[in-house]
């Protein structure tokens, strides 16, 4: 199976209106304007588009704008479809069949319930096998209480079906080292962890699913280009700038700060989110449009 998800991702927000319904308009506009900045692809329903808050239709609208935006772009799309229950994973993968544009689905290592190393593989397996497209396996231990080391993301990558996997371990780690240097030709490794980006690309990485190039995106897009073509000053240069805008962005809980600066800047209606979360305080707000002023600043 051949496929080309090199390249910088974004995984976006889903815009509510004031009275709490999905805004599919600003949807919109985000997607295309994010897209217009030189972003890869679209990511649906990932983590900072908050799908648990998000009834079915809701989750099919939200799919329907992004894959619209796609292919108007001529740009690939993954859609978020994962549980910690391996025969509702299945199905969602399954629901996607017929999804324009669609190139892969993310599916997060299954939570909560902490199934063993060797059962985490399994159930990628399964899910392979049964998916109308390839799958991208999420690896964030610190959110599902259980990940993947080096010999079980190996074994995965070995899987028929499964083209990648989002690394987003904390850190550049031995593990992640070692998947980088002993995977199968065609398996992605893309950076989940945004302050990690370069790094990652340059010791083999092959992109980045970023929550953070929702702002300063042509920025992230032209940061991942460079160290993905070996362009070590100029990556190190944007990554120097970029780093107080991924840790502003991420002081609260996410995606409330980026939500927050998107309302900020005129992107998207309102800046809530749906509970459990909580919108950003005004001071990490203020933090993060500083960060991006002083970056826009130093890009003049």
């Amino acid at each position: 199976m051949t496929i080309d998800l090199r390249g910088l991702w974004v995984p976006l927000v889903t815009p509510f209106t004031p009275d709490d319904r999905v805004d599919t308009d600003a949807l919109g506009r985000l997607a295309r304007r994010v897209l217009a900045d030189g972003a890869r692809g679209l990511v649906a329903l990932g983590t900072t588009g908050e799908p648990a808050t998000l009834d079915p239709d809701e989750q099919q609208r939200v799919i329907d704008v992004c894959a619209e935006a796609c292919a108007a772009a001529g740009a690939p799309l993954m859609v978020g479809a994962g549980t910690n229950s391996t025969r509702a994973t299945v199905a969602a993968a399954q629901a996607l069949a017929g999804v324009p544009g669609l190139a892969a689905v993310l599916t997060v290592v299954p939570y909560y319930t902490r199934p063993s190393p060797d059962a985490i593989v399994e159930h990628y397996r399964i899910v392979a096998a049964d998916s109308p497209v390839p799958v991208v396996a999420y690896n964030i231990p610190y959110r599902t209480g259980r990940g993947l080391d080096a010999e079980h993301l190996l074994a995965l990558a070995a899987l028929p079906g499964v083209v990648g996997v989002k690394q987003a371990v904390g850190a550049l780690d031995a593990d992640t080292l070692t998947v980088l240097g002993g995977a199968p030709a065609g398996f992605h490794v893309l950076s989940g962890d945004d302050a990690f980006i370069v790094p990652t690309v340059l010791m083999g990485g092959h992109g980045a699913i970023a929550a953070a190039a929702h702002v300063c995106t042509p920025a992230f897009v032209a940061m991942e280009a460079a160290a993905r073509a070996g362009d070590v000053g100029t990556a190190r240069r944007l990554a120097d700038a970029l780093l107080p805008v991924v840790q502003a962005g991420f002081a609260e809980p996410s995606p409330a700060v980026w939500k927050a600066a998107l309302h900020a800047t005129g992107e998207i209606a309102s800046p809530a989110l749906r509970a459990p979360m909580a919108a950003a305080s005004p001071a990490a707000l203020r933090h993060l449009l500083d960060a991006i002023d002083a970056m826009s600043a130093t890009a003049r």
